[in-house]
């Protein structure tokens, strides 16, 4: 079992003279019509996680919104679907600026959309580095789970319980009953580090390293809370970290930036904007 005391003194330590080019530079693929949200909450949660650079990748009608929701993050427009998502032909426009990145987010708020399930396959089989899978970036492999084999580079999914049994085949029952068993098989299986979210958020390495998460609070379970952790692994792999010891940092502290607000705001209003804007309070043990 991981000790989080060991996980957070092997983390990247920043270095007097260094520049925004250190710390690696992060693409986000997110959001669709109607979920402008998600893309915001990752990809400014990637920017507080400490990323040299933040570039978001959006539906060309999105991007108005979103150049002008976030300010530290820079955003590109790309071709999109009838239904306001990313489209198919964007892919090896994507790919050639992703090849500069260091990390990739995939996920929040993209949209089932049959056509950009496609390209986020597309793109996960061809790229190398580290991709962070979260919501639509798994859904789009439901059906296809044995494509995440095919992947060149390290792959991180964040599925909920509902997500995972989709993926997999199986009931939510039998996963809330067999959580870390799953989470090490599937890991083991395709690959992966697995964070398993929920009460005790459970993260599997291929190697058989397991993590069983303690902060956190039931206020969390709000729209957008997710989208903020997909944000925060992504921006520790690009300055470094390793994928299984991102991962493990990120639902750490994401749960403790929660319990901050929840004693603040109580569990019934709290948000995601809220363990965003915590945030930064949490992570200066980092540094």
């Amino acid at each position: 079992m991981a000790n989080i005391d060991e996980v957070i003194a092997r983390f990247p330590k920043r270095r007097a003279g260094s520049h925004k080019g250190d710390y690696g530079h992060v693409l986000v693929l997110a959001g669709s019509t109607g979920y402008t949200g998600a893309a915001y909450l990752a990809s400014e949660a990637t920017v507080r996680a400490g990323s040299g650079l933040v570039t978001l990748a959006v539906a060309k009608s999105l991007y108005p919104i979103l150049a002008v929701k976030l300010t530290e993050a820079m955003v590109r427009p790309y071709p999109e679907t009838k239904d306001g998502s990313l489209a198919i032909s964007a892919r090896n426009t994507i790919l050639a600026f992703a090849k500069k990145c260091n990390s990739i987010a995939i996920g929040p708020g993209l949209s089932q959309n049959k056509e950009t399930a496609r390209l986020v396959r597309d793109i996960v089989v061809k790229l190398g580095g580290t991709i962070t899978l979260d919501a639509d970036g798994i859904n789009a492999f439901c059906g296809y789970a044995n494509h995440l084999k095919k992947a060149k580079g390290r792959l991180i999914l964040t599925p909920h319980t509902g997500e995972m049994a989709r993926l997999i085949g199986k009931t939510r029952e039998e996963i809330q009953a067999n959580r870390k068993d799953i989470a090490l098989k599937c890991a083991s299986e395709y690959n992966i580090v697995l964070v398993l979210k929920g009460h005790n958020t459970v993260v599997a390495s291929p190697d058989g390293r397991l993590y069983v998460n303690e902060t956190g609070n039931p206020g969390m379970a709000s729209g957008g809370v997710g989208d903020v952790l997909t944000g925060v692994i992504a921006g520790f792999t690009a300055q470094g970290a390793d994928p299984f010891d991102a991962a493990v940092l990120a639902v750490y502290f994401h749960g403790l930036a929660g319990d901050l607000a929840a004693k603040e705001k109580g569990f019934l209003s709290l948000t995601a904007t809220d363990i965003l804007n915590r945030l930064p309070e949490v992570l200066k043990i980092l540094g």
